[in-house]
């Protein structure tokens, strides 16, 4: 059974509507490790969906988060805005200043993230902006009962966290007179208005039916579950460790009447070679960026494939070829002979897998087959200059018959952005020889040398295919008593000037004839 399926199952044992929640805050660009959450919420909600379950996705936008400090991107004059909740600051201009446009620091990085997401097939029943449901006074209960249990929450923080809060710890905070929660202080209570006083001794009121302040994101989260009923909301391994977030957010839910959610806990994605993604450190490769290397059902695929406890490396580079072909592989994999039950399972994970890989929900997995692996198409965009030529190549090859398939024109666009960004692997670059090179002189013996003059001769009377090609390329290392793979190595010197490459009858049959065979004899 695939992760999404079980959880499902779990959920389905609360006997009430679901509500799948996913929530991001828009402090800065998003990177593909956001994905993770997202797309196991996402991914859930369709589980629950093709169960028969009553299931809502809510995409939370926690807008009523503060500005933590000037990140590297903001001018200096961002200080001002330190402690102001992201939905009520200017957007940055591209030289880091604040604007004076209507657009808020929020919407400027959420933006482009949801076109992203309506891509990759994430499309939410309800995008909730956590600043308009404090403005509309949905937090006024949850506000009102904190204050009044504040005891209790503040006993549960710190015996769960370990935290040390001060005595007169209060459960929300107010903005002040510059809009920023940062050194206001409470001095009183007294329903629906907070009396405050800042580092300044100013003075004033906040009414906890507006967005006049929040609650701390521990009693936060706690109140969101009950005012959406939230059912399932993964989160990170950070909040679900010991003494985190959904330790003390269970019982402060508790003790504000509702019910807690799933305890959901999943890994970071990390970028190869480079640790967990974090849009502070610059680890990061954002999710339109992604998009453009990859197709949307193999991104979600990166995610539908792995458990939700294990970390996902997400590798820009070669890896990318094995993952696109491993999914090309499942689609067209049928299963035959005795299965046992361990192998049921495995095919019925990897079913599970396809079937919430789709962008389109319920859609047919094999409407988005290419028909031609990842490393192949790579060897064919570089080599091909027109896309045409690239769909000829494939017909000859008996790729393709006919027009190519949407799903393969998108496949070769995102190929091209691929070799010409920097996230191409070079080990995978092709660049056919024009002349032999001193690298070929100085990694070849002297029968290396004998194999490719007696192929460049076995190549005039070959059909151009890869089949005929790499029968005469066997003949050639047999009739000079030569091992294959030093037969392939001289190959690969001479046509591309290192020692390893595609497979040499694929390379070959789309090369000119005339071109290779003269090029092999003159070594």
């Amino acid at each position: 059974m695939h992760w999404a399926d079980f959880r499902a199952q779990r959920l389905s044992e609360r006997d009430v509507p679901q509500v799948i929640v996913s929530g991001i805050t828009p402090s800065g660009e998003f990177h593909i490790g956001h994905l993770r959450e997202i797309l196991t919420a996402e991914m859930i909600h369709r589980a629950c969906l093709d169960a028969g379950l009553d299931s809502r996705y809510v995409f939370i936008v926690d807008s009523m988060d503060p500005l933590r400090r000037v990140y590297d991107f903001l001018s200096p004059e961002y200080e001002k805005y330190i402690g102001v909740p992201l939905a009520y600051i200017p957007a940055p201009n591209p030289d880091g200043t604040p604007s004076t446009g209507s657009v808020s620091y929020a919407e400027y990085f959420l933006n482009p993230f949801e076109e992203a997401l309506k891509e990759i097939g994430v499309v939410p029943d309800d995008m909730v902006w956590n600043h308009k449901t404090y403005e509309d006074g949905k937090f006024a209960e949850m506000i009102d009962k904190a204050i009044g249990s504040r005891q209790e929450i503040r006993e549960i923080i710190m015996t769960v966290s370990g935290r040390d809060l001060p005595e007169d710890w209060f459960p929300y905070s107010p903005r002040g007179p510059n809009g920023s929660m940062d050194g206001v202080r409470v001095t009183n209570y007294e329903y629906p208005f907070v009396s405050w006083v800042d580092e300044n001794g100013v003075t004033g009121t906040a009414d906890i039916r507006k967005a006049d302040g929040k609650m701390p994101w521990r009693v936060d989260w706690a109140a969101r579950w009950i005012i959406h009923q939230v059912t399932c909301e993964p989160a990170g391994k950070d909040h679900g460790a010991a003494g985190g977030s959904f330790d003390t957010g269970f019982p402060s839910c508790e003790v504000l009447g509702g019910t807690p959610p799933e305890k959901i806990v999943y890994e970071w994605i990390q970028l190869k070679g480079m640790g967990p993604m974090s849009s502070s450190s610059g680890v990061t490769i954002g999710p339109m960026e992604a998009l453009s290397l990859v197709p949307p059902e193999i991104l979600r695929y990166v995610i539908a494939r792995s458990k939700i406890g294990r970390h996902i490396e997400f590798d820009t580079g070669s890896a990318l070829f094995e993952m696109a072909d491993e999914y090309e592989r499942l689609l067209s994999r049928v299963e035959t002979g005795e299965i046992s039950k361990r192998m049921q399972t495995r095919i019925d994970t990897r079913k599970g897998a396809l079937r919430l890989s789709q962008v389109v929900r319920n859609s047919d997995p094999s409407d988005s087959i290419a028909g031609v692996s990842f490393r192949h198409l790579s060897m064919l965009a570089q080599i091909k200059s027109s896309d045409e030529e690239v769909w000829e190549s494939l017909r000859n090859s008996g790729h393709l018959s006919g027009n190519p398939s949407d799903s393969l024109v998108v496949r070769l666009t995102k190929m091209r952005n691929w070799i010409g960004g920097s996230h191409f692997p070079e080990d995978a670059r092709i660049i056919i020889q024009t002349v032999i090179g001193d690298s070929f002189r100085e990694n070849t013996s002297e029968e290396q040398k004998i194999f490719l003059r007696r192929l460049s001769k076995s190549l005039e009377d070959c059909e151009w295919s890869q089949d005929s090609i790499r029968e005469i390329i066997r003949e050639c290392t047999i009739i000079c008593e030569l091992v294959p793979r030093d037969g392939f190595s001289a190959l690969y010197w001479a046509l591309l000037g290192r020692g390893h490459g595609p497979r040499a009858s694929a390379l070959i049959s789309e090369m000119d004839k005339r071109v290779l065979i003269d090029l092999l004899s003159g070594v």
